[in-house]
Formats: C-alpha cells, structure tokens, sequence
C-alpha cells in the first residue's frame, strides 16, 4: 500500500469512511494480498464494528491483533504507545469511524500516517455530503485513494457530480468508481457541460467557475489548447517568476471554515500592474506544463488578455 517506509517510524495506514461503507471489506481484503503481507506483527485499530466482521481465522493467518476503541477520547497518543508495547506491531491499520473527526486524531511523535484510503458508498453518498459534510471534509483532506463502491444505477451526471466534490475536497487524491462489474472508467461518464467545450472561446459564468476548474484538474488533455474566458480574483506572490500571477476564486469546499482558492498559474506580460485581491478579467489559452505543486504536469494558463473587472461577491461552492 506504500514505499519506502523508515525504520525510525511507526507506519500507520488509515482506512476511513462512514458505517457500512464497505471499510471492514476492503482491510479483510487487502490483508489477505500478498503485496500487503509482512514478516513482523500487525496492530489493528477497530474504532466502529458494522455488519461485517474480521474473521479469527484471518487475523491469525496475517499475524494481526485487533484493538477494538468504542469512545474516541480513548485513543490518545498515551495509549497508542501502550498498545505498541504490548503487541509490538511492525505497522499500524485504523479502521476510523466515521462519525468522529478526523481532524482530531493525535497520533505519537513516532507514529506517521503513510497512506489513508476513503471509502463511500455512492448510494448514500449524497445524505452524508448533505448533512455531515464537515466530517466527510475530514476523511477526504489527506486522502491518497478514494474508492465510490456500489455506483450501480446512479447516473452518469450524478457521478461526475459526486467525483467533482470528492476532488474539491480531496485535490490530489486518486478516485476510483466502481459498480458490481467492477471499476468505472471515469472518461466514458457522458458529462453535460455548462459551457461549450467546442466554442472560439469558453465563456464561463461565475457560477461554473468550480465545475471548469475541478474538470480542467481531472482532465487537461480536454482542455488543452483551449481559450477560455472568465473574471477572477488576483493572487501574486514574491516567489512566483516576473510576469505570473494566479487568477482564481475563493471557494467552500467543505464548510465555511475550509475555505481555500482556486486558480492556475497565468503567464502575462502585465502581471506586474496587478496586486493581490484586485479582480480581472482574463481570456488565455490553456496548456500543460511541469508544476511543483502538481507533482507533476497540470493545466497553466497563457494570457491573452487580462484588464480590471468587478468583483464577484459569491464564493464557489461544491
């Protein structure tokens, strides 16, 4: 499940998601694979029993000792430490309950989450998005790997709908959809647009700012070469090249107290005529480059126009 992990630590991998998402499945699973299997003891952490249950003769097999925590006031840094001494593990498992914040684990100095997987099950998807976004916020923030399970009869517009939000609140995370035939590919999802991909230029109102950014993210090669229009907000840095600044829009992706902004780097002549929070409207070719911060290649855009424009009060919201 993950590299290269350092003899000094204590790996942690941390599977979350709400009851009967499928969590208990997916670690019984895993467990059982040979890429997963290890010569030392394994400690897992049950912090909510759903329907499904690990069976004796798994753990057994897997040299596991499971730990089962009713009340999360109880899983302190202290007693993590004690329960490493008496069992000795050479690496972690966290069943998470998902009506817990995330947000509130403490883990030992020496304890280092090494990779934390989400699960959801796409037919409840909706209700928990609605009602406990906050929480759901929590599992996705730092997640590697999302896996939607049973998709099956959920519309392709609803789909691309539940892959936009995850991805607001997940933003380099892997999302894998799956129905009883197993994995979705995601680019076969027939996706209705709210602008014109085929356009000259791809005018995006306010309200499809999101859409187009979260989109563009999943899918540059879509946009590459593309010349988009739209009004953003201005954000420059001292660290960014002369001639860069990011045009991009303040957006909820969680709850009011996960706020953060949105936008590609912009190559402009003009940059430097602009400053911080000054809102501008841009029209620029869209290409792909090398970014740091996409570990990887991922959309920038290249002026073609930028001139001062009025600001737009709504912030995006998911």
């Amino acid at each position: 499940m993950a590299n290269e992990i350092d003899d000094d630590v204590m790996p942690v991998f941390l599977i979350n998601g709400f009851l009967e998402a499928g969590k208990t499945q997916f670690l019984s699973f895993t467990m059982d694979q040979e890429y997963f299997k290890t010569d030392g003891k394994t400690l897992l952490i049950v912090c909510e029993e759903g329907e499904e249950e690990y069976s004796d003769r798994l753990l057994k097999k897997n040299r596991t000792a499971a730990v089962f925590i009713e009340d999360q006031e109880k899983l302190t840094p202290q007693y993590l430490n004690e329960l490493e001494v008496v069992y000795r593990p050479e690496r972690v498992l966290i069943e998470w309950n998902g009506m817990w914040n995330q947000d509130e684990l403490k883990l030992p100095e020496d304890w280092m989450i090494y990779q934390q997987i989400t699960i959801i099950d796409g037919s409840t998807f909706e209700l928990y998005s609605q009602n406990m976004k906050p929480l759901l916020g929590a599992m996705l923030r730092r997640s590697e790997l999302v896996i939607v399970n049973r998709c099956d009869g959920i519309s392709d517009e609803k789909l691309n709908t539940y892959r936009r939000s995850i991805r607001a609140m997940s933003r380099d995370s892997e999302i894998v959809m799956e129905d009883q035939n197993g994995e979705i590919d995601l680019a076969t999802l027939e996706e209705d647009l709210p602008y014109d991909l085929k356009a000259p230029v791809i005018q995006l109102k306010p309200e499809d700012y999101g859409i187009w950014y979260i989109d563009c993210m999943d899918n540059p090669d879509r946009y590459k070469g593309k010349t988009v229009e739209f009004t953003a907000m201005v954000l420059k840095s001292s660290k960014f090249p002369k001639g860069v600044f990011v045009p991009g829009r303040m957006a909820m992706t969680c709850c009011e107290a996960d706020m953060t902004f949105l936008g590609f780097m912009c190559k402009w002549q003009g940059a430097e005529q602009f400053k911080t929070k000054d809102w501008v409207k841009v029209r620029a070719k869209i290409g792909i480059e090398y970014q740091k911060d996409y570990h990887g290649e991922g959309p920038v855009l290249y002026g073609e126009m930028v001139e001062p424009a009025g600001e737009i009060k709504d912030i995006v919201q998911f």
